[in-house]
């Protein structure tokens, strides 16, 4: 994947979080796929679920997108997911990419 295939993945996804992760890297942002593996949303609604909940229960202030992120992965259901960041010196994001890496299933 390269920077115009993720900037073309996020911009089909209308998410305040996906709209700050194109502008960052379109401004030069470092970039990662994590391509070596997938997971299901499903278990990354699980996990990322689960915290979200604890960061509620203790008071703390959630990410950014995460309670966005969490409805979308649970909306997606079983389909496999790649990981990917964009990291810049003001921010870091978490892009959830489909299976077939043209789309954004969420970011945070």
């Amino acid at each position: 994947m390269n920077r115009d295939d993720l900037e073309s993945a996020l911009a089909r996804d209308d998410s305040t979080s996906a709209r700050a992760a194109l502008t960052e890297l379109r401004t030069g942002a470092d970039f990662r796929l994590f391509h070596s593996q997938t997971a299901s949303a499903c278990q990354l609604w699980d996990t990322w679920s689960h915290r979200h909940q604890v960061m509620l229960d203790t008071r703390v202030t959630p990410r950014t997108g995460l309670a966005e992120a969490v409805g979308r992965l649970h909306a997606a259901g079983s389909a496999q997911v790649y990981l990917a960041t964009i990291t810049s010196s003001r921010r870091r994001f978490i892009v959830f990419l489909s299976e077939d890496l043209s789309r954004s299933i969420a970011c945070m």
